[in-house]
């Protein structure tokens, strides 16, 4: 039982963390943003050679996640043959600064370690 409104705010925002964690968790969903907002990088293959190590199941997978979570919109054109090409929402864009926040960490904390 929560005794205290600091309880309440603390347990509101563990549930905003664990929500977040899950909707951008994961090794590939970051490096996948990463690769559709810098460039042309939004058809599939494209993605796909741009994020290394990734294989087309998971990509696949992760591509399908990001649409239903409102991350990315999938969007197919009627060419022959068919073209498909991915795009981040504005949704997506608010994570920006949190994807700079941990660009700018990453490289602080590989700089730490390599001191000691």
């Amino acid at each position: 039982m929560v005794n205290k409104v600091e309880d309440i705010t603390s347990s509101k925002q563990l549930e905003a963390l664990v929500d977040t964690i899950y909707v951008i968790g994961g090794k590939w969903k970051m490096p996948i943003i990463f690769a559709i907002c810098t460039g042309a990088h939004r058809r599939f293959r494209e993605i796909e050679r741009n994020v290394t190590g990734i294989t087309s199941r998971m990509l696949s997978l992760e591509l399908k996640d990001m649409e239903m979570n409102k991350l990315i919109t999938r969007t197919v054109y009627p060419d022959t043959p068919v073209r498909i090409e991915y795009e981040v929402t504005d949704y997506c864009k608010t994570l920006i600064p949190l994807i700079q926040a941990m660009i700018d960490w990453g490289m602080l904390h590989r700089q730490k370690i390599r001191e000691n």
